[in-house]
């Protein structure tokens, strides 16, 4: 996901994005938790999207 795909969207959409990104970052951590996740390095991208969604709605508000 890049910030160009987010900066068009509704701060609506990008709240339920969000509550989206944040439930798949909670089921991988559990994953990695009891050894069933298989790329360690998709928390790492998960959180980044999170980051780019927060500083979209930031953006937004301004």
């Amino acid at each position: 996901m890049k910030y160009i795909d987010l900066k068009d969207k509704d701060i609506s959409e990008l709240r339920n994005l969000l509550k989206e990104k944040k439930y798949e970052l909670f089921t991988l951590r559990i994953k990695l938790k009891t050894g069933q996740l298989t790329k360690p390095n998709e928390i790492a991208n998960i959180r980044k999207d999170i980051a780019r969604i927060f500083t979209a709605i930031s953006a937004k508000k301004e």
